[in-house]
């Protein structure tokens, strides 16, 4: 139920992004700074630009990048993971390189290496990919090295297979749930450290629809009395990440061993 939700939150967002025209986020005088009403639903901010249609669109943006940093991410984290089976020297590369990502503070080392990184997109994706695997990296390499200790790949290993080969066609596919899950559980933290990343100015670019640069704008909105201006793009944020943690836990508790007990 959870997965549909989500499912389907994904879709409206990105539909409705796509279906929105191009006069719908264009600056409009004489419509500055309007109340909740019925020809703007949720309001306008200060250049009279829509704010539904803007959420709309920022929330569409933060998708894709969260979507793409995710995934970068959890390729990072599967590649670690397997590498750790190719010896006693490589997992202990991989055992201490978590280890000290874990160890440091997490939104600053997300600060440091999206400002080396330039900024904006291509920032916001690199820092998160960077940032986000060391757990999901841990969990693979435990589940990995479990399945390198079994009999079946001693016995490809007798029969000459390579390591390669061992990983593509033995570790990846026992490790489908767990990357899978990994996914959906980075998915909401890279979305929600976009906008941060977007708020303080290291994130998406400010011409670009985003929530973090909503959020900030609606700062002095909001000491001007219009609150609806940080409300929409805020709760909008909050939905999308609540649903795709929601159905990150539920994936995990259905493909962990008790899952089907409990």
């Amino acid at each position: 139920m959870q997965g549909g939700v989500a499912l389907v939150l994904l879709g409206a967002v990105l539909a409705g992004s796509a279906l929105l025209p191009e006069s719908a986020q264009t600056v409009d005088a004489v419509a500055r700074a309007l109340p909740p009403q019925p020809g703007h639903i949720l309001g306008t901010d200060l250049l009279g630009r829509d704010i539904a249609a803007r959420t709309l669109a920022a929330l569409a943006q933060s998708l894709q990048v969260g979507l793409l940093a995710a995934g970068c991410s959890t390729m990072v984290a599967v590649l670690l993971g397997l590498a750790a089976t190719f010896g006693r020297a490589a997992d202990h590369v991989v055992g201490a390189l978590t280890e000290l990502a874990l160890g440091l503070p997490h939104f600053v080392l997300l600060i440091m290496i999206a400002f080396a990184a330039g900024g904006g997109t291509t920032g916001v994706i690199v820092a998160v990919a960077l940032t986000h695997w060391p757990r999901l990296a841990r969990v693979l390499r435990h589940e990995a090295q479990g399945i390198a200790a079994s009999d079946y790949v001693a016995i490809s290993r007798a029969l000459g297979r390579s390591r390669g080969w061992i990983a593509r066609h033995h570790l990846v596919p026992h490790l489908v749930p767990q990357i899978v899950a990994g996914f959906i559980v980075i998915f909401p933290h890279a979305i929600l450290h976009e906008a941060g990343l977007s708020f303080i100015g290291l994130g998406i670019e400010p011409h670009l629809p985003s929530v973090g640069v909503m959020l900030a704008d609606s700062l002095r909105e909001i000491m001007a009395g219009n609150w609806w201006v940080g409300a929409a793009p805020g709760l909008g944020l909050m939905l999308v990440a609540l649903a795709f943690e929601r159905f990150g836990e539920a994936l995990r508790r259905t493909t962990s061993p008790a899952g089907g007990v409990a």
